[in-house]
């Protein structure tokens, strides 16, 4: 059976999330297509910084997990303070909110401070941070095993906490966009909370820079038609267009 593209690529990354590398040829065998076929899958992953190619193959890369808080914040981070600014227009004071611990959400929060009287639901530490204590907001901070990383909880126990509230509005990031796949993720605890949110929460907000477009993450968190505001920063080719024509889609300038 002839894979497509997506299936194919999440396939190689399955093949080699043992740490080992594999072949091109090896690849092509298990695939049953041609070595160029595998090289230029190989290519489109390295791009997306998925995996680093090696002399006749290649290996998951170390950011497949993606890297420190810190370290992503910094990362887009014109593109994205501009969606932040414009996805903070959709909170009003008095809104019961889910955010999540992605670079863009955090950044999103940090244009929130001036709100009054938020009920703020979150898995952030750095969340929590900006905006627990302050306007009369009330905070509900999951706990359990911290990330030190995200420097946030993502394990059954927050999960469990969070999948308790019924937020008006999600504030989602996302690890990548696949037009085929659909939203995905890289951290199976951040990929869990967020597959919470869009079944708990009346409406989501999805903050995506255009980095995130076209990539391909390691599990699947939701369809692009569960998200209701989508908030980039350049205009959307002709398939992701399509793919989110039912969402209000939100240019930031």
């Amino acid at each position: 059976m002839i894979l497509k593209r997506s299936e194919r690529q999440r396939e190689i990354v399955a093949r080699l999330r043992g740490g080992l590398a594999l072949s091109v040829t090896g690849l092509a065998a298990e695939l049953n297509v041609s070595d160029e076929t595998i090289r230029r899958e190989l290519r489109a992953l390295e791009e997306q910084g998925t995996i680093i190619r090696e002399h006749g193959g290649a290996r998951l890369a170390t950011s497949t997990f993606e890297g420190p808080l810190t370290q992503r914040m910094e990362e887009n981070a014109e593109a994205k303070l501009r969606i932040a600014r414009a996805a903070a227009e959709y909170v009003n004071d008095g809104a019961i909110i889910f955010i999540d611990s992605g670079t863009t959400s955090c950044y999103v929060a940090k244009q929130l401070v001036e709100r009054r009287a938020l009920t703020v639901i979150t898995n952030s530490l750095q969340v929590a941070s900006d905006l627990g204590g302050i306007n009369n907001n009330q905070l509900f901070l999951a706990g359990g095993q911290m990330s030190y990383d995200y420097r946030a909880f993502s394990d059954h126990v927050a999960q469990a906490y969070v999948a308790q509230f019924s937020p008006h509005l999600a504030i989602l990031s996302v690890g990548a966009i696949c037009a085929e796949t659909g939203l995905m993720d890289y951290h199976p605890g951040e990929a869990a909370m967020s597959r919470i949110a869009y079944a708990t929460s009346e409406r989501v907000l999805l903050g995506a820079d255009s980095s995130k477009f076209g990539r391909f993450g390691l599990m699947r968190t939701a369809a692009l038609s569960d998200v209701d505001i989508l908030v980039t920063d350049k205009p959307l080719d002709a398939e992701f267009a399509e793919g989110f024509a039912h969402a209000e889609v939100v240019i930031a300038s």
